[in-house]
């Protein structure tokens, strides 16, 4: 906790107080309190009490010690692609992904009571500022990147410099009591970031019958020719819609790539049960990392 801006530290205490009386109401998320992992937390479910973490390992961290039922992260987004290493993150962490939740993002400049500008630095998370370059870049504002959008506006009022101002959702402007210099800095109107819940333990594809689903899962494909134009048809045939595939390297050798990807769909369902099974016979290994009610149509 101590790792936060001191204006942070307060709100945190009590949000981690409030989690621990009720860990089954909990979910543990990255950033301090007003930063877009608790917008999203409170989007996805209401009457749930936000856990904030420093880092995405302590928000898996806290679903894997029992200290919250789920986590909220964010994967992906529109204008700036991938959010966390979910690659990485989530085999290491043995969670599986329970959910998805779609956010429109709108970030604001916010800075201490009564500064008015030129600015000459802002803070806020690498993504945020990516999401905002352009604004940035045509007024001469230098990005310095920060761990999280609403510990930058924590950072800020810290500080008390009236020159720097932070990027960060309107909410963390209310919680430290900084000024909103301007709304929807974000350089494109459509920006939106995709979340996963991570839970201890998986949802049964029984459950989603009838249900419009994902499910993701990640593989290796064998070392030989073709493979993963192999490995890939059974998806083809089967009509099964494969709505991301991004590859990665897990090992220093660079000899052997993992793919991560997503497909509509769930197991039991026979078409995606044969494409599946297609899939491991040019694999060396699958594993599923989750399977999951859809929360938005893809295409």
């Amino acid at each position: 906790m101590n790792a936060y801006p001191q204006p942070a530290i307060a709100l945190v205490g009590e949000m981690e107080v409030a989690a621990l009386a009720s860990p089954e109401r909990a979910v543990a998320l990255q950033g301090a309190p007003g930063c877009n992992g608790h917008r999203a937390a409170l989007e996805y479910d209401a009457d749930c009490l936000p856990l904030p973490c420093f880092s995405f390992e302590d928000a898996l961290d806290a679903v894997k010690e029992g200290r919250a039922a789920r986590a909220i992260i964010p994967i992906e987004n529109s204008q700036h692609g991938r959010v966390a290493d979910i690659h990485f993150l989530l085999p290491e962490s043995g969670l599986s992904i329970v959910g998805e939740h779609f956010m429109s993002i709108h970030h604001a400049l916010m800075a201490l009571p009564g500064a008015k500008g030129p600015f000459s630095a802002a803070y806020s998370h690498p993504q945020a500022l990516g999401q905002s370059r352009h604004y940035l870049r045509e007024r001469g504002i230098v990005p310095m990147a920060y761990a999280d959008t609403a510990g930058a506006a924590a950072l800020v009022r810290e500080a008390g410099d009236p020159n720097s101002c932070a990027i960060a959702p309107k909410l963390a402007a209310q919680l430290y009591g900084l000024d909103v210099i301007e709304e929807n800095v974000e350089d494109a109107a459509d920006n939106t970031t995709r979340f996963v819940v991570l839970a201890r333990e998986p949802l049964d594809p029984f459950e989603l019958k009838d249900q419009p689903a994902m499910t993701t899962f990640i593989f290796e494909v064998k070392n030989i020719p073709a493979a993963l134009y192999k490995a890939l048809g059974g998806f083809a045939t089967n009509g099964v819609n494969m709505t991301k595939l991004e590859s990665y390297q897990a090992q220093a050798s660079f000899a052997a790539t993992t793919f991560y990807a997503d497909i509509e769909g769930a197991p039991g369902e026979a078409r995606v049960d044969m494409a599946l099974q297609e899939l491991a016979f040019h694999c060396k290994y699958v594993r599923p990392l989750g399977t999951y009610r859809r929360a938005r149509a893809r295409g």
